[in-house]
């Protein structure tokens, strides 16, 4: 993988931590006049609305050879189930945990989805891991736990903690199956969810009771979402590209710091001790992925397959008088047999087991 593949996943990884941190505090702000579950509805609807827009717009500027690939039909299951998971369920749970927990410590608490990704890439779909990357997500997990304990209530199951926590199960979930979409146009993938996942949740919450608010509110809830959940998505399918599931969740949990750096900032709220320890450890965790660093002599088995790309030392393919000119260009290209060694994560082409 170029050194330049890379920083951009890093980059676009780090991007969508700031969108997305962004949209806890001012979804905090927004619940007082839009109710959780049509709040949802409308962050989604926003960024479908919008990121459809942009497309329409990019497809009139953007020359053919240098737009992103299109979703096929062998796609369609694996979004679906994605969409289903963080789109549907996972931002429900949110609205609902974030009604009766302090947004600061939502923030934080949120780190659980970065954990929860990486254990279900590392055993359900196998993706490399190292003890460095281990002990990372250890941190990660003991700080949200710190957290977890800390916005319990006195007494009874800490109803609001658990929801967020199952939140960030479904948006693992839904990580874990977008990897494997993510040769795909990212904006066209986080426009699909957005006008799915928001139509769905909008419609659940009027058949729950839910009263529409003001026009100014649902327009403030839907540039929100475009920014925090199309634009972020958009930027965390890129990375999930360049660096993997893992990695870029760890990456993506900056954005609980972020959140919550707004969220004391704006709102009437303000981080205890054990707030600061948590985000000790969390800090402590996302650092140890930073450094980590993965090269060894591996395998490319031969493959086939379609997205935007250089002529890089991964593709070094034949190419048809068909074939769209100049570069980054976008076809069916096939790769042989490679074997080499360099620094390199999980990215579409470094999906090989280990020994």
């Amino acid at each position: 993988m170029k050194i330049g593949d890379r920083t951009r996943g890093i980059g676009v990884a780090i991007l969508a931590a700031v969108l997305f941190g962004a949209s806890t505090p001012f979804s905090k702000l927004l619940l007082g006049q839009i109710e959780p579950l049509l709040l949802a509805g409308f962050l989604y609807l926003g960024s479908g609305i919008g990121l459809t827009l942009w497309l329409a717009a990019r497809r009139l500027m953007v020359k053919g050879e240098a737009r992103e690939t299109g979703l096929h039909r062998h796609d369609l299951p694996w979004l679906a189930a994605a969409i289903l998971a963080g789109g549907i369920v996972a931002p429900i749970l949110l609205m609902l945990g974030l009604a009766v927990t302090p947004a600061s410590s939502v923030s934080l608490l949120l780190n659980l989805e970065g954990v929860l990704t990486a254990l279900l890439a590392w055993f359900v779909f196998k993706e490399n891991f190292d003890s460095r990357v281990l002990m990372g997500m250890a941190a990660i997990l003991a700080g949200g736990l710190l957290l977890s304990w800390q916005a319990s209530p006195e007494w009874g199951v800490p109803w609001g903690a658990l929801a967020i926590a199952g939140a960030c199960l479904g948006w693992g979930i839904d990580n874990n199956l977008t990897r494997k979409v993510s040769a795909a146009d990212p904006a066209q993938i986080a426009a699909i969810k957005g006008l799915v996942a928001g139509s769905v949740n909008v419609v659940l919450a009027i058949i729950a009771g839910a009263r529409i608010p003001a026009i100014s509110h649902v327009a403030l809830a839907g540039l929100l979402g475009f920014f925090s959940y199309g634009v972020s998505l958009s930027c965390f399918v890129l990375a999930l590209r360049h660096i993997g599931t893992a990695r870029t969740g760890a990456y993506f949990s900056t954005a609980p710091f972020i959140g919550a750096a707004l969220s004391l900032a704006i709102l009437p709220e303000h981080g205890s001790v054990l707030f600061w320890i948590a985000g000790g450890l969390m800090i402590i965790g996302i650092w140890l992925h930073l450094t980590e660093k993965h090269t060894h002599q591996h395998r490319h088995e031969p493959i086939t397959h379609e997205h935007i790309h250089w002529h890089d030392e991964h593709h070094q393919h034949r190419h048809s008088p068909a074939d769209p000119p100049g570069e980054p260009h976008s076809h069916v290209h096939q790769h042989e047999e490679l074997v080499h060694s360099h620094l390199h994560y999980p990215d579409l082409h470094h999906r090989h087991g280990h020994g």
